[in-house]
């Protein structure tokens, strides 16, 4: 999955110079002291080049962090998700052990990695954030299989080919229904910049 594209709102750089301009819309908005009624003039300020930058770079953080967020460790369920090692997992059991004299309780969580199927396990205390992926689930139509990978159309009408048709049975099953020439939706989830086909069904007629 690619990061989203932000864009930045600065007016062209001076020539022969290291700095640009930004728009300020809220300091000359219509009504505001010094601007006629009805105005929509736009104030610009000066900041250096560098400084742009470096916000453009806080951004772009920004929209890496939105692949997961923090959740109490004890506010977690089975068949929820938590991130265990950098991995996105379903999480299949959960227990909690007692409070110590000088201590939290502790949770012990097991969960699926909801890509590749290995087990993960961990241990936090009851109070402490962990990390929750954040997982979208979507189905497409199966128009098409190639060279290992599929062709699917989503409900805006895009095309999608960066689908691998997954192994195992699954990938057998979507092959030999998609032959037999039968209508088809994939499902796909998505997380942490990974996205794989995890079920197929027919479309409704």
């Amino acid at each position: 999955m690619r990061e989203p594209k932000k864009t930045r709102f600065t007016a062209s750089t001076v020539a022969s110079s290291s700095w640009t301009t930004t728009p300020h819309e809220d300091l000359l908005s219509p009504g505001s002291p010094g601007s006629p009624e009805g105005s929509s003039h736009t104030l610009c300020s000066r900041v250096p080049r560098e400084m742009a930058e470096d916000q453009e770079e806080f951004a772009s953080a920004d929209a890496g962090a939105s692949k997961t967020y923090p959740a109490q460790c004890s506010s977690l369920r089975k068949n929820g998700f938590m991130v265990i090692k950098d991995r996105p997992c379903k999480i299949v059991e959960m227990s909690t052990s007692k409070t110590g004299k000088h201590g939290h309780a502790k949770v012990h969580i097991v969960g699926i990695d909801i890509f590749n199927g290995k087990k993960y396990e961990d241990l936090s205390p009851s109070t402490h954030n962990v990390d929750v992926p954040n997982v979208k689930r979507q189905d497409m139509q199966l128009i098409g299989i190639q060279d290992g990978f599929l062709s699917l159309m989503t409900e805006g009408g895009d095309v999608r080919e960066d689908i691998r048709l997954p192994e195992g049975d699954l990938g057998k099953e979507i092959q030999e229904r998609f032959e037999k020439e039968e209508q088809l939706l994939v499902t796909v989830l998505a997380a942490m910049d990974e996205e794989a086909a995890i079920a197929v069904k027919s479309m409704p007629k």
